[in-house]
């Protein structure tokens, strides 16, 4: 693909991860974060203890991706350092990771839309899953949303980056809001008693409150990932793409911070904790009787669904490039590495993601809880190779050209995949407040089985191409970019 003026900007880096990170949750579904973690203080503390943990694995991606500037991020990271295993473990992780969202904005646009226009979910049921009805007007709206992002895309990294800028500012004006609404009506009182147990997870303490947003914040927080993944499409320096990663994803947990913090001290956070979705709506009309209230109430509701679309759009301009990583390396099948000529798209890989969005609707919301804490497990799988990675290139190619330098890399990366580690088996295990649950557990089983069928299916082609022909396939952007070829032989 040629480097054009038309690329994606650095703004538009930051709109498509901040925008993928800080999505709806914020506006619809604040309250269960108060309900989960005993209170908004101790929901806001587990945010900010999630963003300092991962912070460091967010400071390695700063280094690492104008340092490789391919599609693929973990992929070409984790091949660069250590070969296919590692390649290939981080990047089905990932995907793993990124098309769990997919289907998950799928699932939700429903709802949200539902707010506004009450008879999308109603009318003829088509069947249950789990309990939960699938209406046959919501399958039909949540199809149409997934072709809609999916049209975006195939038009190319321009069009999809125009359409992220747009709902990006939308998001932006209506937590501002928010914000400056919960302010005027703002009252410590509204906050005590700081930590409770309202009868939802088995903590028993502010802490073990906070330590129980562990299962859940890494999926509300993740999202700096899709950054790399368009870099082959920037316009303009490599540089500053490396620091919007980390600026983004420390905007969007402090973001996650004020609103808990705000929304929680506008009216009093036990009753919030079991209003109707959207919680931030609600209150507002709850604190704001009358037109006025009415009036926040829907602008809220299109700012939620500015940043619904910003995430799923966000992680639709990701996923195919990641899987496309994994194509070039023949760590798939070629096939998923074929790019649209006219657009400049990974077409085949890009048509695989819209049908996992496709796949959302007919799932419906029961599968909500188990997509979400998955993720966590997911996540961090690849952010430890990712870490681990920067160790092993800063000390195996020292030379190789670093447009952005971390200070204190290797340490920092040290940082990174010990809490990597410790957020694992923390998620992974039962008796554990942030355990992903039994389900959760089963899909991750899947998953890699699933994976490990795909290793093993395309060995035989993989062992058949040249590595110097797979190494240059992942690596082709880098000769675009002037980087030394030379450094490129195995």
């Amino acid at each position: 693909m040629k480097l054009e003026k038309k690329g994606i900007s650095v703004f538009d880096f930051f709109t498509i991860g901040f925008g993928a990170i800080v999505g709806v949750g914020w506006a619809v579904i604040v309250n269960d974060w108060m309900a989960a973690s005993g209170g908004p203080i101790p929901a806001a503390v587990g945010f900010l203890l999630t963003l300092v943990l991962v912070l460091p694995v967010a400071m390695c991606y700063a280094e690492l991706c104008p340092m490789l500037p391919v599609a693929g991020s973990s992929v070409a990271f984790g091949y660069r350092a250590f070969g296919e295993k590692t390649a290939f473990i981080s990047g089905w992780s990932a995907i793993m990771a990124f098309s769990a969202v997919l289907p998950w904005e799928a699932i939700y646009i429903n709802d949200i839309l539902a707010m506004i226009i009450p008879g999308i979910q109603e009318g003829p049921i088509l069947y249950h899953i789990a309990g939960s009805p699938i209406y046959l007007r919501s399958l039909l709206v949540g199809e149409a949303c997934a072709l809609l992002i999916f049209a975006i895309n195939w038009f190319g990294a321009k069009s999809s980056a125009i359409f992220q800028k747009i709902l990006c500012i939308i998001l932006l004006a209506s937590i501002a809001l928010t914000i400056l609404c919960c302010v005027f009506r703002f009252d410590f009182a509204n906050l005590t008693p700081v930590y409770q147990n309202v009868g939802v997870g088995s903590h028993s303490g502010f802490f073990g409150g906070a330590v129980a947003m562990f299962a859940i914040a890494p999926f509300f927080i993740f999202g700096f990932e899709t950054i790399p993944q368009g870099i082959e499409d920037v316009s303009g320096s490599i540089k500053g793409v490396g620091k919007v990663i980390f600026i983004s994803m420390i905007m969007a947990g402090i973001t996650y911070a004020l609103i808990l913090f705000f929304v929680g001290g506008a009216y009093p956070w036990q009753e919030t904790a079991f209003l109707d979705t959207p919680a931030a709506g609600n209150v507002l009309k709850l604190i704001y009787p009358g037109t006025v209230g009415e009036g926040l109430y829907i602008f809220i509701l299109i700012g939620a669904i500015a940043g619904l679309m910003t995430t799923w759009n966000a992680f639709f301009i990701a996923t195919p490039r990641l899987v496309m990583g994994l194509g070039r390396a023949h760590l798939l099948p070629s096939r998923f590495a074929k790019m649209n000529e006219k657009h400049g798209t990974p077409g085949f890989a890009l048509i695989c993601s819209g049908i996992f969005s496709c796949l959302g609707p007919f799932l419906g919301t029961a599968v909500i809880s188990t997509l979400t804490s998955m993720t966590s497990v997911a996540l961090m799988v690849c952010w430890f190779n990712d870490a681990r990675s920067l160790i092993k290139l800063r000390k195996a190619e020292p030379e190789l050209p670093r447009p952005y330098r971390l200070k204190g890399g290797i340490f920092i990366a040290g940082v990174g995949m010990t809490v990597c580690m410790i957020l694992f088996v923390m998620c992974v295990l039962p008796m554990s407040p942030a355990y992903v649950g039994n389900a959760g557990i089963c899909v991750i089983i899947a998953w890699g089985l699933l994976g490990l069928g795909f290793y093993k299916g395309n060995s035989r082609k993989r062992s058949e191409a040249p590595r110097q022909e797979k190494y240059d396939a992942l690596f082709a952007n880098m000769k675009k970019r002037e980087v030394d070829h030379s450094k490129l032989t195995l």
